[in-house]
């Protein structure tokens, strides 16, 4: 039987997915697309799982896409495995953690962007090389990262493609954290371990609140209180609160 090039595994409601080509710097074709796409929407109806976690076999995240892979389809649409994927990232509402190792070129980058804690090892190297390619950003990035780095350094990155470091990662607000590379797998487990912890139903609707889109306050208001009174008739939601009153 041929390796599957994405791995997935569930454990105590945690699902993690790993690139799994670490010969070809884990770089994503169309197939490892769909299987990634398949695992997310499976993610998406149990509600079991707490969380999900992204990450890389060998020494890279990802390298990107398999360029030989996307010139192989010829014409491309929204329609492509790659698109799909995208907005099934874009829709999710169950939480997403990235443990970033070694390289995290194109949409190793982008991806981070849509993740909601975002690990890298001191190692980890980041580039958008789209322009250099003669290609343009994908994945929300021409929009995502300047909100969240500013217009300038956003245009140096996506125009100049040039690589920058985790601490620059993280100084800019794609990185959660930087710690060790040989405490990358410790830290992602210790953040497991918290979601873990929190009920689903919750998770998932904060989740839904922060990523809404912007509004009058008043409204984000009144879009919480519709939010809030709807988990407070949750029963995890009871059953936590019963089990802290219970501790008192």
């Amino acid at each position: 039987m041929a390796q599957s090039h994405i791995i997935t595994a569930v454990e105590q409601g945690i699902m993690t997915l790993t690139f799994n080509r670490a010969e070809k710097k884990n770089a994503i074709t169309q197939d490892m697309y769909r299987q990634l796409t398949a695992a997310l929407q499976q993610a998406e109806q149990d509600g079991a799982i707490h969380a999900i976690v992204i990450t890389g076999s060998g020494d890279s995240f990802t390298a990107g896409n398999d360029l030989a892979d996307f010139i192989g389809m010829g014409e491309i649409d929204a329609s492509a495995p790659v698109f799909e994927f995208l907005h099934c990232v874009a829709r999710l509402s169950v939480p997403m953690i990235a443990a970033v190792n070694g390289l995290a070129i194109g949409i190793g980058t982008t991806l981070l962007l849509h993740c909601d804690i975002v690990i890298a090892a001191r190692s980890a190297q980041f580039a958008l090389p789209f322009a250099k390619l003669g290609l343009v950003p994908e994945a929300g990035s021409s929009q995502l990262l300047p909100l969240l780095t500013g217009h300038l350094r956003a245009s140096e990155w996506l125009l100049l493609g040039d690589n920058f470091a985790a601490d620059d990662a993280e100084q800019a607000g794609i990185v959660s954290k930087v710690v060790d590379d040989q405490a990358l797998a410790e830290t992602i487990d210790a953040y497991c371990q918290r979601f873990r912890q929190i009920p689903v139903s919750s998770l998932r609707a904060s989740k839904a609140l922060i990523n809404a889109p912007l509004e009058p306050v008043p409204d984000r208001i009144n879009r919480e209180v519709k939010s809030f009174a709807k988990a407070l008739q949750h029963a995890d939601t009871q059953a936590t609160i019963q089990a802290k009153l219970q501790k008192k």
